[in-house]
């Protein structure tokens, strides 16, 4: 008899809250705001909410055809905050309301496989609306403190043997993928994305052709890729905030399902482009510029984004390796971005134009590419082979001119009649088409059968 009252003294206790609940949901909402005194270009001049705003405040302001449209704070003076709009601004004007919204939050869920969506996690792909995950994650997260991240896993397998054989990567690692455009970047990028070993792939497509985003995932990602997928996206001609918010909210996608316990692969394509609208937003907040037009504050998000990749923390199993694409102003290596980005990662892959002309997919240039863990990555016999093959592809490109010209002689030197014989025989073992995939070990099993000598040798 006691258990029966004390049930529905609990049943009791559970109506009454919901009721309570249900009660507050009716209240009108406080609603705070301001109003609009300029509008230029995608920025706002908003007066009356100066105390009650911050440097990434949010704000929704509503257009003429009913729309919101979201903005966000990214400077203030004064009572005056200038604003920053996520969509078109077109027929706002001085005298238009400003409210007040929520922080910018997502809420990813394993539901979310497979699906293409906006920065805001809204559906690009025709599919419902997605079902959001349990926990609200801001989309300004930090990395887990330093002292306490987790060291890099076991090494993994890409299944691109250019890469798992000469820029070994393991668990946590982060790459940068630097190529000028056209040189088979989002194909080597669809590779990894349907081969490499890893539970969830994260895509955070920044600044891509309105026209290529169906072409990437339906021919070079295709249904098994898509599957362990979730893709983030903003278009070229989105405002540059979307294209920035594409990289925050990729990265946060990924830390949902590496704080699961998950190994994610995160692929952004490209940093370059989340710089490039890094330097919009902050030459229309007055922010001076230094470096090629990019400001200062560019080169402080960098590595603010980039080092969220890696371990968690220690006693998590979840990890993000990120691979980051990085497009080269006029195959310059050293320009601002490419420079800071590879200062910042554990490593380097440079895809060259020079070689897929010559038709050797994917055109990574394994001599210019490095990556920092392959100390810790390779068996003595593994790091003794690869050494062995750079020495024999660079003498073979030091030679280059003269072999083509004819003024080298077969049988004056030993080593580089070794680099002719063994160099093609290295580059067709470097050649991979998409869809072929692979291992560490089998990468290494054909660099060493590449490097076995022949008869008469």
């Amino acid at each position: 008899m006691a258990n029966r009252e004390k049930f529905l003294e609990k049943k009791s206790f559970t109506t009454r809250s919901e009721a309570i609940c249900s009660a507050l949901g009716e209240l009108p909402r406080f609603d705070m705001h301001g109003k609009v005194v300029s509008a230029r270009g995608d920025s706002l001049q908003v007066s009356g909410l100066g105390r009650f705003l911050a440097l990434g405040s949010r704000l929704a302001v509503p257009a003429p055809e009913g729309r919101a449209v979201p903005a966000e704070v990214v400077a203030l003076a004064g009572d005056r905050a200038t604003l920053q709009a996520f969509g078109p601004i077109a027929g706002i004007g001085p005298g238009t309301p400003a409210h007040l919204a929520a922080p910018a939050i997502l809420a990813p869920d394993k539901s979310w496989l497979g699906r293409v969506i906006d920065p805001f996690g809204a559906p690009l792909d025709g599919g419902p609306p997605l079902s959001p995950g349990a926990r609200r994650r801001s989309l300004r997260a930090t990395p887990p403190p330093a002292g306490q991240r987790a060291r890099l896993g076991p090494r993994i397998d890409l299944s691109v043997r250019a890469l798992d054989a000469f820029a070994t990567c393991r668990q946590g690692q982060r790459l940068g993928l630097f190529a000028a455009s056209g040189v088979g970047k989002s194909t080597l990028l669809a590779m990894l994305a349907a081969g490499a070993r890893c539970d969830v792939v994260v895509f955070a497509l920044v600044g891509e052709r309105g026209r290529e985003l169906r072409e990437f995932i339906e021919d070079d990602l295709g249904p098994v890729g898509l599957a362990r997928s979730v893709v983030v996206c903003a278009t070229s001609d989105a405002p540059p905030l979307l294209r920035r918010e594409a990289a925050y909210a990729a990265m946060t996608v990924a830390e949902h399902f590496a704080d699961a316990g998950q190994h994610v692969l995160l692929l952004m394509d490209s940093v370059t482009r989340f710089a490039m609208a890094l330097r919009e937003i902050a030459l229309a907040a007055g922010e001076p510029p230094a470096t090629r037009g990019y400001t200062p504050g560019v080169f402080a998000e960098l590595p603010r984004l980039l080092e969220r990749a890696g371990p968690r923390a220690e006693g998590s199993a979840g990890a993000i390796t990120g691979l980051f694409t990085v497009l080269v102003e006029g195959d310059d290596h050293d320009e601002p971005i490419s420079d800071a980005v590879r200062g910042i990662l554990d490593g380097h892959v440079v895809l060259d134009r020079a070689i897929g002309e010559r038709g050797r997919y994917p055109a990574i240039d394994v001599l210019r590419s490095l990556s920092r863990t392959v100390p810790g990555n390779l068996a003595p016999a593994e790091h003794a082979l690869a050494q062995r093959a750079r020495r024999t592809l660079a003498l073979h490109a030091e030679m280059a001119d003269l072999i083509r010209l004819g003024a080298y002689r077969p049988g004056t030197d030993p080593a580089v009649d070794e680099a002719i014989r063994l160099a093609p025989r290295i580059e067709a073992m470097l050649a991979q088409a998409k869809g072929e995939g692979g291992d560490i070990d089998g990468a290494f099993a054909a660099l060493a059968a590449a490097l076995e000598p022949t008869d008469g040798a």
